[in-house]
């Protein structure tokens, strides 16, 4: 196909669509993008939702793919580790691996999302549309129906291919379940809990009060919150919460002093750093979490899902966005292969992809039963202890789960989540059996830990769950 007669409709201007955007700007195509908000750049991002993400080595990838690694550097905030926090006020940091030059970083969702809008609209064959709300896509005619939201009028655009980057909502997939023009499977799962963005202010200096330097978490069991630092010294807290269970649930925090109360006992150190608590948590929305799975991402040849409108996930493994630019990232490794038709890059991109957004999607679900009770426990710790020695005595011969997750970036989200279960497994069951221990010989506890990773993942082979 030639580059320069393509025309690319991309609906939504997020993080995904704004990368997309900007490679295929890069590669030659003509593309048009039509976004349902305000240009970011004139407004501040909606209070409450999402301000800022954890950004690491596979959302780099799509970064460096576009040439925009030092600008995107001076929007980051590195994190070494998890500080967690008891009820007592107690901290214990966590690294997120035994090497040195292996951390994830805050940044900021808003400030990011400006920058690939800017670069991308550098280009004269990239255009930005702001405020058209898509209605609906005819994916046999590749056309879209939008809404201007400011004049209320209603236009269709047509392209050469779409591809929809608009979110959990996405316009064109519900377009692809509602026709029932061809088998497509839809699951929008939702957890328990919901979550509300809180904040803990600067000091009078604009410091941090608490370290810098990590992504805070105060686990509960059943609940937790956790907090991400950001550039003007403040931090955004999350609370993590079921709606309707436990003592203290979503339904029944209605008044300040319910709130403080339920602060004051479970949070009493992060209490003293929010003495705008009430406040924050009475204007900011409640929101829901859920996993969104689909198949097929593709109809009709030149009509494609990608990013959250194809598989959102939960926020905790902080891969949400990471795995939307390793889409961009795989997407462009299907146009280096020349194929004859978008039919033929859509289809090849989803037979390499789908797999790891799968997994990507269940283990952030089993990241949020870990984060708000499992990294407590004191064989947990111990499992962590271990994975750290290890990695920092073998660099080259072992990485922990998220390690393989976070940092391995050239092996798949599928790959990393079987070997990485299989490990926490042997590592586990080896630690309760008391066949290791956190002061033994690491050499020793690599070797069994291997062997019996090896006979696992050999297990699960044979039953199938590989």
């Amino acid at each position: 196909m030639n580059n320069q007669q393509q025309n690319i409709l991309i609906i939504g201007a997020g993080l995904c669509g704004s990368l997309l955007a900007l490679r295929l700007g890069q590669r030659g195509y003509n593309v048009s993008v039509y976004e349902m908000r305000d240009d970011l750049r004139t407004k501040d991002i909606s209070a409450g939702r999402s301000i800022n993400l954890a950004f690491s080595d596979r959302g780099n990838k799509g970064i460096k793919l576009v040439g925009l690694e030092d600008k995107v550097k001076k929007l980051c905030i590195p994190m070494n580790g998890r500080m967690l926090h008891d009820k007592q006020g107690n901290t214990f940091l966590s690294n997120y691996s035994g090497r040195a030059h292996e951390y994830i970083n805050s940044i900021s969702r808003g400030e990011l999302n400006r920058l690939l809008i800017t670069e991308a609209e550098r280009h004269d064959n990239v255009t930005i549309h702001f405020n058209k709300r898509c209605q609906s896509v005819d994916f046999e005619k590749t056309t879209a129906t939008f809404q201007d939201c400011n004049t209320k009028g209603i236009f269709i655009e047509d392209a050469d291919a779409i591809i929809a980057t608009d979110g959990a909502g996405s316009a064109l997939r519900k377009s692809y379940y509602l026709e029932r023009k061809f088998l497509f499977s839809f699951s929008q799962d939702y957890l328990t809990h919901g979550y509300k963005e809180l904040s803990i202010l600067p000091t009078a200096l604009g410091t941090y009060k608490t370290y810098k330097n990590a992504l805070h978490i105060w686990p509960r069991g059943d609940f937790m919150i956790i907090a991400l630092p950001n550039l003007d010294g403040s931090f955004t807290v999350t609370l993590f919460l079921s709606y309707s269970d436990g003592k203290y649930n979503f339904n029944n925090l209605t008044t300040p002093e319910i709130v403080t109360e339920f602060f004051q006992s479970e949070f009493p150190d992060a209490l003293e750093l929010m003495p705008n608590l009430a406040e924050d948590f009475f204007k900011n929305p409640t929101a829901p979490l859920g996993t969104v799975k689909c198949s097929p991402w593709h109809y009709k040849g030149n009509t494609l899902l990608m990013g959250d409108s194809a598989h959102a996930i939960v926020p905790f493994y902080g891969q949400g966005m990471n795995a939307s630019f390793e889409d961009v990232v795989e997407f462009d490794k299907v146009l280096d292969q020349n194929l004859n038709s978008w039919e033929a890059n859509f289809s090849t991109y989803e037979k390499n992809r789908k797999k790891d957004t799968d997994a990507i999607a269940d283990l952030a679900v089993d990241n949020f039963h870990e984060m708000k009770s499992h990294v407590g426990q004191t064989i947990f710790q111990e499992k962590r202890k271990i994975e750290m020695a290890l990695e920092k005595e073998f660099p080259n011969d072992y990485s922990s789960k998220y390690s393989l997750v976070t940092f391995n970036e050239d092996i798949g989200y599928r790959e990393a989540m079987l070997k990485g279960r299989a490990q926490d497994k042997a590592i586990l069951n080896m630690l309760s059996d008391e066949v290791i221990g956190v002061n033994g010989n690491l050499r020793d506890i690599l070797n069994k830990v291997k062997s019996e990773t090896t006979s696992i993942l050999e297990d699960d082979r044979i039953a199938g769950l590989k």
